[in-house]
């Protein structure tokens, strides 16, 4: 396997349920790091296979019935990775008033009240979000949404601590992720942005997902004491939300 090959297979490995190779290949600190400038790439391409699904759901059902289905089928393809980490985060804000209370909270495998109440509300919010919106707009943004999401994943861990000096699940990718990763990252979710709406709406779709995690990097900071794998798996989560729900607004003062 080449070596620009590896960190696109570590990607595609750690971000989705679908197997490309049966061998782990024992990747390295750096490959680990590099792979993160991939996650954007994954991103688009596990968004063409939703955009692909969507339009085969509505030749067959109700629009209720495909976006629950759509939905299934996302969870279904990235294991619920990210579903995961909002719960364990959201416990871990709710249970602890201080980063050295929260982040044990966060490690246990046990879901709480608030993770349980907060993954259904997202749930619900990501269906309302796919009913409503215009229909000359699904494809794209179906397309664009997970890559926003990653992006903003690999965006906050370059810019933010690792909370844990113990270490965890994250730490090898933090360690070595680099400005040209993140850049390489926001160049390939330029394009897929401006193909997919055009140079000015996709700019102002990148500014509208930077300020966001601005935001949610201030909060990382106060809460967390930076970010730990749950932590950017919740960043997943709401980035994407966000997305799906602010891109007709977004575009339409664009």
């Amino acid at each position: 396997m080449g070596a620009v090959a590896r960190p696109f297979v570590f990607a595609w490995h750690f971000l989705t349920a679908i197997p490309l190779s049966r061998g782990h290949h024992e990747p390295t600190a750096p490959e680990l790091a590099a792979s993160m400038a991939w996650y954007p790439v994954v991103g688009i391409l596990i968004g063409g296979a939703l955009a692909v699904a969507d339009l085969l759901l509505v030749n067959v059902f109700a629009a209720e019935v495909a976006n629950a289905l759509l939905m299934v089928f996302l969870i279904l393809l990235t294991r619920g990775l990210h579903q995961d980490g909002l719960a364990d985060t959201l416990d871990g804000l709710a249970g602890g008033r201080t980063p050295a209370e929260r982040l044990p909270i966060m490690r246990d495998p046990r879901i709480g009240a608030i993770g349980a109440t907060g993954l259904f509300l997202s749930l619900i919010l990501r269906y309302a979000g796919l009913l409503a919106l215009p229909h000359a707009l699904r494809i794209p943004t179906l397309l664009c949404m997970p890559a926003v999401g990653r992006w903003a994943m690999v965006t906050l861990a370059w810019a933010s601590p690792y909370a844990r000096p113990e270490g965890g699940l994250a730490a090898p990718f933090l360690a070595h992720l680099s400005r040209t990763h993140v850049l390489v990252a926001t160049g390939v979710l330029t394009g897929a942005l401006s193909v997919s709406f055009g140079l000015q709406s996709g700019l102002v779709a990148l500014v509208g997902g930077a300020a966001i995690v601005v935001v949610l990097w201030a909060g990382c900071r106060t809460w967390f004491g930076g970010i730990t794998g749950d932590i950017l798996g919740a960043t997943n989560e709401v980035i994407e939300i966000l997305f799906l729900l602010l891109v007709p607004l977004l575009l339409a003062l664009s």
